[in-house]
């Protein structure tokens, strides 16, 4: 199995315990914060299993219909999940609405604290595992999915303070007035979540590092040919396309030109692993004298 796709599948498995054991800490305190949490999780495992699809489908060949292949699959599960993150919140906003109507005392919550704190561990296990491989693998609906569940964490620990500090103080409207913190909070993570994947969408181009890794290997690698220009750039899934105009000496012979395009390939895709790449070979009177200055 594609590694994307174990990790996906293990998001799969990670959420569905997850949200068990938030369920249960929700049923043993009748906490509206805890239920907030665990509210977040059935979004997570929804999430996941709308990446797993994605990223199944994102693997697959290019075909006649599709023939840059199907990596924009994983942006569309990425938008859905932010748009799935912020309809949770809504939830969570009309549930901690309830509990400041009416404030109640919570039941075991030492116990409830200590089952969502496990929880609370194993998804900070795993969203580190997500963002560190989803980023390896280029896959924009791993690290989504990762970075929300990092958002989680966090939440999770602000539920757990709010709901000591009421059961400390006595005041258990704190436990909605958490609830709503944690529903504001998702709306940012979920609004930033479909930001970052609609840029991916709309053809965005690459990170500014990258740009100048794939500049320097042109000027490098383009040895004999007089310059590059038009470069242009785009990223979609674990492909990064990239295409320019490379000028060459009007006397130049195609098999020589080829060569030099040759060249400039394998320096790019080694600076950018993935890299799909489309050259377009130009005489030296096409020249705009702007663009990638070519090192001899």
């Amino acid at each position: 199995m594609h590694s994307a796709l174990k990790l996906a599948f293990g998001s799969l498995v990670v959420g569905s315990i997850v949200l068990a054991l938030k369920t249960l800490a929700w049923l043993m305190t009748g906490s509206v914060a805890l239920l907030s949490d665990a509210l977040e999780s059935t979004v997570n495992l929804a999430t996941a299993f709308a990446a797993l699809v994605a990223i199944r489908i994102a693997a697959r060949p290019p075909d006649a219909n599709h023939p840059f292949g199907h990596h924009k699959a994983e942006f569309f599960s990425a938008v859905l999940e932010g748009v799935m993150i912020i309809v949770a919140a809504i939830f969570i906003l009309r549930e901690a609405y309830e509990g400041f109507l009416s404030p109640r005392a919570l039941g075991a919550p030492i116990e409830g604290l200590l089952v969502n704190g496990t929880a609370t561990m194993l998804n900070a296990m795993w969203a580190f595992v997500l963002v560190r491989r989803g980023r390896l693998l280029k896959s924009p609906a791993l690290a989504a999915d990762g970075r929300h569940l990092w958002t989680d964490v966090f939440t999770s620990a602000g539920v757990a303070m709010g709901v000591l500090l009421a059961l400390a103080t006595g005041w258990w409207v704190l436990d909605p007035l958490m609830a709503a913190l944690v529903a504001i909070n998702i709306i940012w993570s979920g609004s930033r979540v479909v930001k970052e994947s609609l840029s991916g969408l709309m053809d965005e181009a690459v990170p500014e590092e990258i740009l100048a890794s794939i500049r320097e290997a042109i000027s490098i690698e383009a040895a004999g040919a007089v310059e590059a220009h038009d470069l242009r750039t785009r990223h979609a899934g674990s492909a990064t396309f990239v295409e320019f105009h490379l000028v060459v000496p009007s006397d130049m012979t195609v098999f020589d030109a080829h060569e030099i395009c040759d060249r400039v390939e394998v320096g790019i895709a080694k600076a950018v692993p993935d890299a799909r790449i489309t050259i377009h070979v130009e005489p030296e009177h096409k020249s705009k004298h702007t663009g990638i200055v070519v090192l001899e």
